[in-house]
C-alpha cells in the first residue's frame, strides 16, 4: 500500500488488525500487511472499507526463520536462484536466507 495516498500508519495498524492481520511493515516508500492466508480477504475489505488503495493483495510464502549466509553460501544460493529463474517450468522461488551488507559488497 503506496504512502502517496496519504495513509496514516496508527489508524491503518488498527484497522489490520483488528480485521485479523499479524503485521504491518514500512516498507519506507509503501506498507505491506501480512496475514495468513484465511484472512486475507477480511483485511482486504477492512483496508477497502478504510478508503485506502493497494496495490496488490496476494498470498506469499514467509519463512518462520531465516538463515545468515556467508559469502561462500551466498554465491551457491544466488547460483542456484540464476538457474532456477532460466527454467520455464519454475513459476515462484521461495527462500529464507538473509545475507549482510558486508557479504553483499564481497560479492560485487
Amino acid at each position: 500500500m503506496s504512502k502517496s495516498v496519504g495513509v496514516a500508519e496508527d489508524e491503518l495498524l488498527m484497522t489490520v488488525l483488528d480485521a485479523g492481520a499479524e503485521d504491518l511493515i514500512d516498507l519506507g516508500e509503501s506498507f505491506e500487511v501480512v496475514s495468513e492466508p484465511t484472512d486475507l480477504v477480511a483485511v482486504r475489505t477492512a483496508v477497502q472499507a478504510g478508503g485506502w488503495d493497494y496495490e496488490s493483495a496476494d498470498a506469499t510464502f514467509l519463512p518462520s526463520m531465516s538463515v545468515d549466509l556467508d559469502v561462500e553460501g551466498a554465491q551457491k544460493v544466488f547460483k542456484l536462484l540464476e538457474a532456477l529463474e532460466e527454467c520455464d517450468d519454475v513459476q515462484n522461488v521461495f527462500a529464507n536466507f538473509d545475507v549482510s551488507d558486508e557479504v553483499m559488497a564481497e560479492l560485487d
